[in-house]
């Protein structure tokens, strides 16, 4: 469902995907190519949430701000991982977040990174880029390798294909 808040109606590019069970919802924008799966909700209703082109939001994944101080901010070929939680914070380009993953309020996650399964970030954590965070509380384990920013980038294309091919199923 994609629904006005307030006021604020989801800006969303016709070359996205969105799912007709994930909920979008207020100040919602974003990129060219971008994806929400099923059930995944994008909730704008307290803050701002910005994904950016050819990034994914898969299945039960949420986004949410924080009400009158931190927005989300998604980055560019950003896979966001299945039961994902980004709450308030700022995932720059071309990171995995991993599936059941949490990242919270004020935190930032370096381009290139990999938020492996399971881990959390906490409030007002700063990873840097191309980083590899495992646990919990997260823990830099090392660099990403090129074999995983390959892989970072084998996701988000998966992602490109299937909103192709579930676009094509609507017409």
């Amino acid at each position: 469902m994609i629904r006005s808040f307030q006021g604020r109606f989801p800006q969303i590019p016709p070359s996205c995907y969105i799912d007709l069970s994930a909920q979008v919802i207020g100040d919602v924008v974003l990129g060219e190519q971008a994806s929400i799966w099923m059930n995944a909700v994008v909730r704008g209703d307290v803050h701002s949430i910005r994904i950016g082109a050819r990034s994914n939001v898969q299945d039960c994944a949420v986004l949410h701000g924080m009400r009158h101080l931190h927005p989300v901010h998604v980055g560019e070929g950003v896979s966001i991982g299945h039961n994902a939680t980004v709450h308030g914070c700022v995932v720059e380009d071309k990171c995995l977040i991993g599936i059941g993953a949490q990242v919270l309020d004020n935190a930032r996650i370096g381009e290139g990174s990999i938020v492996a399964a399971g881990t959390l970030i906490p409030e007002g954590a700063v990873i840097p880029a191309r980083s590899l965070v495992m646990g919990v509380p997260g823990h830099i384990r090392r660099a990403v390798t090129p074999d995983d920013y390959e892989l970072i980038k084998m996701y988000a294309q998966n992602y490109l294909d299937y909103t192709a091919q579930y676009l094509r199923e609507q017409v």
